[in-house]
């Protein structure tokens, strides 16, 4: 729609990043849905009407450029939504230099090649930079280490980003959810050995209306860090 902003979301496929696709879809936004392959990209643009997609494989971020040059990209970006993420949990004598990398290049390098091809259309309409990133990079526990270093990450080039833009108008944001119901909520919980219960944790739909509230913000003030935890009388 003409005039309205332009999204740039990773992770729209499910979980809280359907939920803010869903939310500014349903406000008239201007969506642009990565997806991993065409696949995915035709069952978006389906769920999204009107919605465009890229796709590329967050998992191998060295041809990111490549395939994103074979692609129409959005003249105007008023937000860049890191939302996609992968986890494996396991304990440090265990795991293998391919799951390490596998966090790393889906949870760090790949953000830091988007927001690289990002930052022009940024910088120009003065836009907004959002990481959700996880209470995995505030803290690390036993079985985390790959993914909260890749967390851990995700906060220094968030940090470094803000610095490095602020001068020029580009606001960048770090969320930090606690657990969410979600896909890979249940997948943690399957490698931990332990039953999911979606109704001990976060809601998406929170943690969407955080990334909103954010994104809404007069342009007078930004949020930098945002942690969100379980409510009372869900999970810890």
């Amino acid at each position: 729609m003409a005039g309205m902003p332009t999204h740039v979301i990773t992770g729209a496929g499910s979980g809280i990043g359907a939920a803010v696709a869903r939310r500014l879809h349903a406000r008239g936004d201007d969506l642009v849905l990565h997806a991993r392959s065409a696949g995915r990209a035709k069952e978006l643009a389906a769920d999204f009407p009107g919605a465009r997609t890229l796709v590329g494989d967050l998992a191998d971020p060295d041809r990111l450029s490549w395939a994103l040059s074979h692609q129409s990209l959005p003249d105007r970006v008023d937000s860049l939504l890191h939302i996609a993420g992968v986890v494996d949990l396991g304990e440090v004598g265990e795991l293998t230099p391919k799951t390490w990398r596998h966090q790393l290049d889906v949870n760090l390098v790949a953000p830091a090649e988007l927001t690289r091809h990002f930052l022009p259309q940024l910088r120009a309409s003065r836009g907004h930079v959002v990481f959700v990133n996880s209470g995995a990079g505030l803290g690390a526990h036993a079985r985390w280490s790959a993914y909260a270093a890749s967390k851990h990450g995700l906060k220094a080039l968030a940090d470094a980003l803000r610095e490095e833009e602020h001068a020029g108008g580009v606001r960048v944001t770090s969320v930090y959810p606690g657990r969410t119901a979600s896909p890979m909520q249940a997948k943690v919980h399957q490698q931990e050995g332990k039953d999911y219960d979606a109704g001990r944790w976060i809601d998406p739909e929170s943690v969407a209306a955080t990334v909103l509230m954010a994104l809404d913000l007069p342009r007078d003030a930004e949020v930098n860090d945002l942690t969100v935890r379980p409510g009372p009388g869900t999970g810890r």
